[in-house]
């Protein structure tokens, strides 16, 4: 029963700790998505398939990062991944440096960015081979827009394919592509499902904007609403389990300060009560073993070298991992407790384990080179 009663400790409803260098280095460290292309190519259309946010655009919204490059954090209140656009690419004292910096010792990818139609893509070109020069940069992806302005079937393979050409001659090697259309005469699109797989295979998290609304039931139409700031949670956890002993600290309080939010969204007054309820439908065992892997976490990151990176770097993805799953099963939990029914044990760990499996491969990703 000693594990049990600590679990409730760990999510009684104190004072939030001060949280601001935790997610001040959440921040710091989210994965960048760093297109490369010419004003017009179809930058901004791109991050509205991948954001599903059609407000944003390039030059509105972005804020200056390097003397040329823009950034924007998206969702912009609770961000989990950077879209970095680099600018300045027709002047001739364009140098790239500064930009990859921005990207340095991060989870980036970049990808280029190409309208069908326009073989002139030397600025672009002259960039990429500087950042190919510095070596810093392993995944690049060549999308090929407005593919359908060309509708000669046979000119529109030309296009493509010598658009390729010119970047798999400057990258050295071969380069993985995709053709797009954003926006075709009927109101439709060409290719994004396809984008999206392949940036997905890259950097997971785009994959997690994807959720299928229409078809699911309200529980999880609710679940997906929320999804976002769950992540962020998740993330926020990540960051701060990745510094030795204070994991102890926050990481409990991030995750009870997720329940806190996800109950007040459904409108369920949510106190101590509730939370010790909620711990005793997840179960004893449950409890035991949260207690026991948060406190190894936090012994192991204080072995010497091994603590500070395998150590911690677990932790972290660990810790992602677990607050997401404890969020998808609190969005059940209190989706249930709001309309007076009760949800099985079963069901509930059934569901933790299954999210747990699920985010895991997102939590490398996203904590891999904190």
């Amino acid at each position: 029963m000693k594990f049990f009663d600590d679990f409730k400790k760990f999510f009684a409803l104190t004072e939030d700790p001060d949280f601001t260098q935790v997610f001040s280095r959440h921040k710091e460290n989210l994965p960048i998505l760093w297109l490369l292309g010419k004003t017009g190519a179809g930058k901004s259309s791109l991050i509205h398939a991948v954001t599903g946010d059609t407000r944003v655009e390039i030059g509105n919204g972005f804020s200056p990062c390097t003397r040329s490059a823009y950034s924007y954090d998206f969702p912009q209140d609770k961000p989990l991944m950077r879209f970095l656009d680099t600018r300045g690419l027709g002047e001739p004292d364009y140098d790239p440096e500064e930009d990859m910096n921005e990207c340095q010792d991060r989870y980036h990818m970049l990808v280029v960015v190409m309208k069908a139609e326009e073989p002139e893509q030397s600025h672009v070109l002259n960039a990429l081979r500087q950042i190919k020069k510095s070596g810093r940069i392993e995944h690049i992806l060549l999308v090929h827009t407005a593919v359908y302005l060309i509708a000669d079937e046979h000119e529109r393979f030309q296009c493509v394919s010598y658009n390729l050409d010119q970047v798999e001659k400057v990258w050295g090697g071969k380069v993985d592509s995709v053709q797009v259309d954003f926006e075709l005469d009927d109101g439709s699109s060409f290719g994004v499902d396809q984008l999206i797989q392949k940036l997905s295979d890259t950097m997971p998290i785009v994959a997690e904007f994807m959720d299928d609304i229409d078809h699911a039931d309200q529980e999880k139409k609710n679940f997906i609403m929320l999804k976002k700031d769950i992540l962020w949670h998740a993330g926020i956890a990540g960051a701060s389990d990745a510094v030795p002993v204070t994991g102890t600290v926050t990481v409990p309080a991030v995750q009870a300060r997720m329940i806190y939010f996800i109950a007040k969204q459904y409108g369920v007054n949510w106190d101590k009560k509730s939370m010790a309820e909620f711990a005793g439908a997840l179960g004893a065992s449950f409890g035991a073993q949260y207690a026991a892997k948060l406190g190894i976490r936090q012994m192991v990151k204080l072995i010497p070298v091994y603590g500070q990176t395998v150590g911690s770097a677990s932790a972290a993805v660990i810790s992602f991992s677990t607050t997401f799953a404890l969020g998808r099963v609190s969005c059940k939990y209190i989706y249930h407790k709001s309309k007076g029914e009760s949800v099985s044990r079963e069901e509930l760990k059934e569901m933790y384990k299954k999210a747990f499996n699920d985010i895991s491969e997102v939590a490398r990703d996203e904590n891999g080179n904190r």
